[in-house]
């Protein structure tokens, strides 16, 4: 495998999304930190030796083994002098990710050992071929990820999961109403009362699984579907608006500026 690094600078995807991947045969004591990441990392060491610390331990670490980087942790790795480790990694970013990975034992344990596990070395090497694609790139990418978790919640489960099943279902029904239901006008009560839910639990335990309240994903992800319009429609300004459930198109746009830097016009016309 040739060394790449691929890294994903698109306006933030609301599920899940491939934002970093890469390879490196690293010199020894090759050192990274301590330093803070804002998405979550999977490290897979294809052959050699190294450390990990994070969350106050110290993980020393062979070939097969992986260890996982969680946002906004402290974190540091360094190759070992003799033995220094190749590896391979995936970063991942979206409001459905933890709950993703609270499906596996990583969350708390930090590694795994997936020793010569053909199927999750697999995905690592399929990320380099997708590297290298010129069209749909993103769509091959998280087709590959999605894979990957669904591995990882096979080999890995998280064996404490029972308690937050339900919280977690919660989360994903809420979810998908709104995928459904974005380009109509609707309240966070009504989402309540529509999933059975008191209001406040469910912004509670919304923020708890994917670090931002309902009202912000909602604007993000009807900004998101207005991007697409634009991009991919002549629809006017004053359409799309409609579209995702703005009746006000100057309030749309105000909406719009304040997120993306620009106005709905000036994005369409940057391409």
């Amino acid at each position: 495998m040739l060394d790449y690094h691929f890294s994903n600078d698109f306006y933030r995807n609301i599920d899940a999304m491939i934002y970093t991947c890469g390879y490196e045969n690293c010199a020894p004591g090759h050192s990274y930190g301590p330093i803070l990441r804002n998405g979550y990392l999977i490290h897979y060491i294809l052959n050699g030796a190294g450390i990990y610390k994070a969350r106050g331990r110290l993980y020393r670490l062979h070939e097969g083994d992986a260890f996982l980087i969680c946002p906004g942790e402290l974190i540091y790795y360094e190759a070992d002098l003799h033995a220094p480790w190749t590896y391979t990694w995936i970063g991942m970013q979206g409001i459905k990710i933890k709950g993703y990975l609270e499906r596996t034992s990583l969350v708390s344990d930090l590694t795994a050992h997936f020793g010569n596990d053909a199927q999750i070395q697999l995905c690592h090497e399929k990320m380099a071929e997708a590297d290298q694609l010129l069209k749909n790139r993103d769509l091959m990418m998280n087709s590959i990820l999605y894979e990957y978790l669904f591995l990882l919640a096979e080999k890995f489960p998280n064996g404490q999961i029972s308690n937050q099943e339900n919280r977690t279902d919660h989360v994903e029904n809420a979810l998908r109403y709104i995928e459904d239901h974005y380009c109509d006008p609707f309240t966070i009560q009504q989402l309540a009362d529509h999933l059975g839910l008191n209001r406040s639990y469910l912004h509670r335990i919304f923020k708890a699984v994917t670090g931002v309240s309902i009202q912000s994903y909602l604007l993000d992800y009807r900004i998101r579907q207005a991007c697409i319009l634009l991009k991919t429609t002549s629809l006017s300004v004053r359409v799309i608006a409609h579209s995702v459930s703005y009746i006000d198109p100057l309030y749309f746009s105000r909406i719009f500026h304040q997120k993306m830097g620009v106005s709905p016009s000036k994005y369409r016309e940057n391409g």
